[in-house]
């Protein structure tokens, strides 16, 4: 049997320093964890895969589409804002109208935690990928562009893929490996080791790790 995965979804509330036992303080990322039921699992048969349907943020049901609501009304559960997959191998460990908690995770339990990155805007090639530039001094005619981009009359294009200005962040990100540090489950707060992506009051999802054993 497959180990079981824990999946919780939350708001970042932003970061700060705990103290461990041996005195040194550590960077910590606070997140408000709600309970997220497991509304429903997906199964092989009948929708060609196996995973788990987790819901957080309970809202009304006033302001539903049609089809939400047929989905409540089908699954026999409260209307949520936010729904997250787990795809797993084996559905046995799991079942529907199972909660999960803060009281599934412990102390040093290893967790991945993706999130929406900031989003920065238009931006040039040194702040977006890191490029040095040329030279500072007056008359170089180059200072923060990124060089040449193509090629003579062959092939007479930009390859795919080619490190350019353009819209940066709001992308998905997924911090891997992270400790957990602290946790008030009266509170429903949740301290990791480390930074995670994204901005204060953002949603993120917190699973099991991955990699880590």
């Amino acid at each position: 049997m497959e180990k079981k995965i824990i999946l919780l979804m939350g708001r970042k509330l932003g970061m700060t320093q705990l103290q461990e036992a041996s005195g040194r303080l550590v960077a910590a990322t606070a997140i408000e964890v709600e309970p997220c039921p497991i509304v429903c699992l997906r199964t092989e048969e009948e929708n060609g895969y196996r995973a788990v349907q987790v819901a957080a943020q309970e809202r009304k049901v006033t302001g539903l589409t049609a089809a939400e609501v047929g989905h409540c009304a089908h699954r026999q559960c409260k209307p949520h804002a936010r729904l997250r997959e787990l795809r797993v191998r084996d559905l046995e460990p799991y079942r529907a109208g199972e909660v999960f908690s803060l009281e599934d995770l412990s102390v040093g339990d290893l967790v991945d935690v993706a999130g929406t990155s900031k989003g920065h805007g238009f931006q040039g090639v040194m702040k977006r990928h890191g490029f040095a530039g040329g030279p500072a001094s007056h008359g170089s005619m180059f200072h923060r562009r990124g060089g040449s981009y193509g090629q003579r009359e062959e092939p007479g294009r930009i390859y795919p893929g080619r490190k350019m200005p353009g819209h940066m962040g709001v992308r998905r990100r997924t911090v891997q490996n992270l400790a957990v540090v602290r946790i008030l489950p009266e509170q429903h707060l949740l301290f990791l080791r480390g930074s995670v992506a994204g901005a204060n009051g953002g949603w993120v999802t917190v699973r099991s790790a991955k990699k880590g054993s």
